[in-house]
């Protein structure tokens, strides 16, 4: 059975650009990287042509913030995490095409040609407008050195681009009762002059391009359709700083720089144009960009739904020619002992801190079992302990070396030439096959933990066969019976491994000495032949008394 795509989709993964500013924890990895990186493996065993390109945010404040705080340079953060998240993303198996920074000469070439378009086309003017300036700090403020309360929920703690608790997109001058997290001090408004894009022209466009979307999640839209409902506000796209993406023009003379989130989304096109640059083919990023029949994925959590549905729409228009957002399958929050895990407020396990109580694939299966598609989440320690034994262990573990087990020691460790199947061994085979075209509609509709599901279903009904089948008696009454069964039994296990294999890379690849790599969504055949060794533990079962939950901390201390 083979269900690649008649013709090969340039499918584009854009994932969004963690802050270098400090570790990032498990609510951002089940938020968009692995679900971005699911979503790409499995498309690659579909036979499209992907690219998944993401990087580290290196101009975002909170690194001056931190930078400030700890008195180091700016360079000298972004160094640490940059660093840390790329181990992190290769001990996880996050299959990257590109992942880079927002720091390069090629993406301030990319932002500075897409600002002089914009300027020209007219979508960017100056304007001099009141901003927050610290009077003990002596310096102007940008967004995310002023803090308040949000006028719209009542959260203390909102920041001066977006409250964090609900959501919306703010203005720093939006914000009740400000305070500078330099100084602490009230903050003063002053004059200063800034370009700003003119948001509020493509209120229409925008609009009318959402009611296009079919098949978005329906948080999503609604939450985008409704900021349209409101109209687009125009937003200052450089700030009083000596950190960030240079300016093309000396319009504004010096101390100003292009400021987060107007390049930091840009970074999906120039991240598309350094892969192509550095594969030898400096045009190839066209393939994805300029053609109609792309698919473009953005892979965010919820509070980045009005940067990826509405205003990088917006920039891409004032721009011209290039392909817009196909789907932005924002997820909602992950939860730690109930409360939303952020990396600002310390709450929840770090990445490093859950690489280092669990197996990556367990921790992988563990979040793809909850990923928070719909609704919030709740992860802990001994919600992940009980899914990788419960499940991952239990059902797909257990089968693989239980198969294994008896054809090493019944049929002599060899896939042997067997006779024809009966009714029930075709019905299992047609059974995965069946799960496997579910998982492949579940991924493309990025319904990631129906996709799961489907084949550790698939992997359950494996077990049940057996059960019936009882393999191990027949060994002596009936040898070519048992053979059958057991050959029968390792194909399923072959078909079920490969609609894992998008979530569970290593285990997968641990795999492939008796069935070769898994190259395409389908249940490959297992000839005779096939030497079949005596199986060790594709997983380690979690003792939760044994974990050292007392030396959290991460990678960044």
């Amino acid at each position: 059975m083979w269900l690649a795509m008649a013709v090969r989709v340039p499918v584009l993964v854009a994932v969004a650009w963690p802050y270098a500013s400090g570790s990032r924890h498990l609510g951002h990895l089940a938020g968009a990287y692995l679900p971005a990186d699911i979503y790409a493996r499995y498309q690659r065993l579909a036979g499209n042509d992907v690219l998944m390109v993401s990087g580290s945010d290196v101009h975002g404040t909170p690194i001056t913030v931190r930078a400030d705080a700890e008195g180091v340079t700016p360079a000298e953060i972004v160094d640490r995490y940059h660093a840390e998240f790329c181990r992190q993303w290769e001990s996880l198996g996050i299959s990257w095409d590109l992942y880079t920074t927002t720091g390069t000469p090629n993406h301030a070439a990319v932002t500075q040609d897409m600002f002089l378009v914009q300027l020209r086309n007219g979508f960017i003017d100056k304007r001099v407008s009141e901003q927050f300036y610290d009077p003990v700090g002596e310096r102007f403020l940008p967004d995310r050195y002023i803090e308040g309360e949000c006028p719209h929920c009542g959260f203390d703690g909102a920041r001066g681009d977006q409250c964090e608790h609900c959501g919306t997109t703010l203005d720093a001058t939006d914000l009740i009762e400000p305070r500078s997290k330099i100084s602490g001090a009230v903050p003063e408004l002053r004059s200063t002059e800034h370009f700003y894009f003119r948001y509020s022209d493509f209120t229409e466009r925008v609009g009318a391009w959402l009611k296009t979307r079919k098949g978005w999640r329906p948080h999503v839209l609604n939450s985008a359709t409704g900021w349209t409902n409101e109209g687009l506000q125009d937003r200052a796209i450089t700030r009083d700083l000596d950190w960030g993406v240079e300016l093309p023009v000396d319009d504004l003379g010096e101390g100003k720089r292009i400021y987060v989130w107007y390049d930091a989304v840009i970074g999906y096109l120039s991240a598309s144009v350094e892969w192509a640059a550095r594969n030898g083919d400096a045009e190839a990023w066209k393939r994805w960009w300029h053609n109609d029949d792309a698919r473009h994925v953005y892979f965010v959590g919820k509070d980045n739904i009005p940067f990826h549905s509405l205003l990088w729409p917006a920039q891409l228009m004032g721009y011209g020619g290039l392909h817009l957002p196909d789907d932005v399958p924002a997820n909602q929050y992950v939860t730690f002992s109930g409360a939303k895990m952020a990396a600002g407020r310390g709450v929840g396990l770090t990445i490093g801190e859950g690489l280092r109580l669990f197996e990556p694939d367990a921790l992988r299966y563990a979040l793809g079992a909850a990923l928070p598609e719909h609704a919030d989440t709740e992860v802990s320690v001994e919600e992940i302990a009980r899914r990788v034994n419960d499940e991952l262990v239990a059902t797909w573990g257990n089968l693989v070396h239980r198969v294994f087990s008896m054809v090493h020691s019944k049929l002599g460790g060899t896939v042997p030439e067997t006779g024809e199947r009966q009714a029930e061994d075709v019905a299992l085979l047609a059974a995965v096959d069946g799960a496997l075209a579910e998982g492949a509609d579940c991924i493309e509709r990025v319904e990631l933990r129906a996709g799961l599901r489907s084949a550790m279903e698939a992997a359950a009904r494996v077990n049940a066969y057996l059960n019936s089948t009882e393999p191990w008696r027949l060994a002596s009454a009936e040898p070519e019976r048992a053979a059958a069964v057991l050959v029968t039994a390792l194909e399923a296990v072959a078909g079920v491994r490969t609609g894992l294999a998008p979530y569970l890379p290593f285990s997968t690849a641990a795999l492939d000495g008796v069935f070769g790599p898994v190259q395409r969504w389908e249940r490959p055949a297992v000839p005779a032949g096939t030497a079949v060794p005596k199986p060790s533990p594709l997983f380690t079962k979690v003792d939760l008394d044994a974990l050292d939950l007392a030396g959290q901390g991460g990678e960044s201390r």
